[in-house]
């Protein structure tokens, strides 16, 4: 991959029209591999103290994790996976050990030095990834709307306004082993954009708006904007939002590349 690039990130966080705050968002460059950047974005469910204690913990797993990891030597998928399986694993014992159901949902990205990036989800938190404004991919929720639309049974847009739509297939927490799909981008290029976020964000845009306002603006200017967006459309019954964005922008040879 050409070295004239810059990685241009930022997070947004909000309450929403919510009592508290259960998401939770990471964004984070490796201590020690310049050029190496995890994204996670996890929504927890299982009341007030019980979710923020879920997402809480994904936050804990994958940042010991990350900085743990050997870019060089290390399966990334294999990583990515551990995170959702130890953090997982101590998400049941929380359970076990109060009376609260703690859950979590899970989308994260990997960008390695090398450009190739990898992505893995449980859940309904989203990572879409965009070419100037055009969507290339993004992940399909663990979802009873989502299987709906994949049986050809609901359009995208009528799984997005089903009065079932906050029911999930699978995520961490559950009794049942968390469901895992993983994605690779070969090579993530100047003028394309890794998003992860919660259903709080995703649920008030269409893909091409989210590709319109991820290609024209910065990735903290688009945070800040999509945030304000979907509280305004929400009208007073927005969830929590939580979103990590991420983009890769062509500088002039002439200039010094950063990271």
């Amino acid at each position: 991959m050409s070295s004239n690039f810059r990685i241009q990130a930022s997070t947004g966080i909000h309450r929403g029209d919510r009592e508290y705050q259960q998401d939770q968002v990471l964004l984070m460059s490796h201590p020690r591999v310049n050029g190496c950047v995890l994204g996670v974005v996890a929504d927890g469910m299982g009341g007030r103290s019980g979710g923020r204690k879920a997402s809480d913990q994904v936050m804990l797993t994958a940042r010991q994790l990350f900085e743990q990891f050997d870019p060089q030597t290390e399966d990334c998928s294999r990583m990515l996976r551990t995170i959702v399986q130890d953090a997982h694993t101590v998400i049941r014992l929380t359970a076990m050990s109060s009376e609260q159901e703690p859950h979590s949902t899970f989308a994260a990205f990997v960008m390695l030095p090398s450009g190739r990036c990898h992505i893995v989800h449980s859940g309904d938190s989203r990572v879409y990834h965009y070419c100037g404004d055009q969507m290339l991919f993004r992940t399909k929720d663990h979802s009873y709307v989502q299987a709906l639309v994949t049986r050809g049974e609901l359009s995208e847009e009528q799984a997005n306004n089903h009065p079932q739509s906050n029911i999930l297939l699978g995520c961490l927490g559950t009794e049942a082993p968390p469901p895992m799909e993983h994605h690779v981008i070969e090579a993530l290029r100047p003028g394309e954009t890794l998003m992860a976020c919660s259903d709080g964000v995703w649920h008030y845009f269409t893909q091409q708006e989210l590709g319109t306002v991820l290609n024209a603006l910065t990735p903290r200017e688009a945070t800040e904007f999509l945030i304000d967006k979907a509280r305004s459309r929400a009208r007073g019954h927005g969830d929590n939002l939580s979103l990590a964005v991420l983009k890769l922008v062509a500088i002039a040879p002439t200039d010094q590349p950063a990271t």
